[in-house]
């Protein structure tokens, strides 16, 4: 235990400190260099030390509070992550901008000036404040409003023909927890039926925050209607929330969770194999979790299709080696605020869409909900409808 609260105390300080040098960068070049007065410095000097600190404070506070009163922290504490994120990446494009600007004054030999100076850090400033305040209302218009169905074809060598075109519904990062409720969840439910899907899969990151408090926000997902059934596999943020106990109650909502394990699905000789494994870093928490894609496809005929349920798209390289037919994962979420998504590639190999490596396909998903700021930007959410039939 003294372990883990030191590490954590290490954790938290080297956040808070990176925040802190973050909330200065942003003070320095939206306020101090654009000279906009000593009352207005000050000012703004102060409020974004109190947002420094406020910002890792909220992290921990809506973790630990009810989620009634978590709720409000998390909306604050979020909405300035995701325009904050938005103020930082463009400050750190007009630094470009900026240099290239006094680099060609220089060349031609007309250097800036203290007033021309001053000018080009006011507009930039200007220009940033703005822009990213528009972004962030566009992409929490983006995040909270409809989500979308986004419909894929996906052609299968080995896939039954008299199957005809299976359809497989995909819910992946949906992130139910303090800004995200059963009434969204509900809404999403709703929609997904309406696709009359014959089968539904759920690609981990389903929940933000232990069962106790989310028990009935989860609840809606009982109501999911498919003929071959309701079928997930865990996600990186079921491990932060408690694991074993979501897995129970994800089974007794009729959801069949697959670890490590397969199935068939179809009519008797006219089926394909559905596999699904543990999440990527599930090994490191514990209790028997990790993913075995060798324990799952055990025994297997190796002339059916196979489709794999993996969070992570990094799994695609066992899966490719295994004879996986399609991995369908999500994780990503499409990087969710752009430019993020450069970020993210350099973790994942595959982003967002239909892809294929060497003689398997992938599709990732951008995720049905959202995490931490709810904004979108460049990477609507999405309800898939895989029509999958044969090549």
């Amino acid at each position: 235990m003294r372990s883990r609260f030191a590490s954590f105390l290490v954790f938290f300080s080297v956040i808070s400190a990176l925040l802190a040098l973050v909330h200065r960068y942003l003070y320095v070049r939206l306020v101090a260099d654009a000279a906009l007065g000593p009352v207005i410095e000050h000012r703004s000097a102060v409020a974004f030390a109190s947002l420094a600190v406020a910002l890792p404070c909220g992290m921990v506070a809506m973790r630990l509070l009810p989620r009634a009163a978590a709720q409000p922290v998390a909306w604050l504490t979020y909405a300035w992550m995701g325009l904050l994120t938005l103020l930082l990446f463009g400050l750190l494009g007009s630094e470009v901008v900026r240099g290239g600007i006094h680099l060609y004054a220089t060349i031609t030999g007309a250097p800036l000036d203290a007033s021309r100076s001053l000018g080009l850090s006011r507009a930039i400033a200007a220009t940033v404040g703005i822009a990213a305040s528009a972004l962030a209302v566009v992409g929490a218009s983006s995040a909270l409003g409809e989500v979308g169905v986004r419909r894929v074809d996906v052609k299968l060598p080995r896939f039954p023909e008299k199957l005809g075109r299976f359809r497989v519904a995909q819910l992946s990062d949906v992130h139910i927890g303090p800004t995200l409720g059963g009434a969204w969840l509900a809404r999403v439910v709703e929609k997904v039926n309406a696709l009359e899907a014959d089968a539904i899969v759920i690609t981990g990151d389903l929940v933000d925050g232990p069962l106790s408090a989310l028990r009935e926000h989860v609840a809606p997902l009982a109501d999911l209607r498919a003929k071959h059934g309701v079928y997930f596999v865990t996600g990186n943020h079921e491990y932060y929330a408690g694991a074993d106990e979501w897995i129970a109650e994800f089974r007794s909502l009729g959801i069949h969770v697959l670890r490590n394990e397969r199935v068939s699905l179809g009519d008797g000789e006219h089926s394909f194999d559905l596999a699904g494994v543990d999440d990527w870093t599930a090994a490191r928490f514990g209790s028997g979790h990790g993913p075995n894609l060798d324990k799952a496809l055990e025994g297997r005929d190796a002339s059916r299709e196979l489709v794999l349920l993996a969070h992570q798209p990094k799994q695609i390289r066992e899966a490719a080696e295994k004879g996986v037919g399609l991995q369908i994962s999500g994780h990503t979420h499409g990087g969710q605020i752009f430019p993020w998504h450069a970020l993210v590639k350099l973790d994942q190999p595959y982003l967002a869409g239909l892809s294929k490596h060497g003689d398997t396909q992938i599709y990732v998903s951008r995720g049905t909900g959202y995490w931490g700021p709810p904004i979108r930007v460049g990477a609507p959410s999405e309800i898939t409808l895989l029509e999958i039939a044969r090549a």
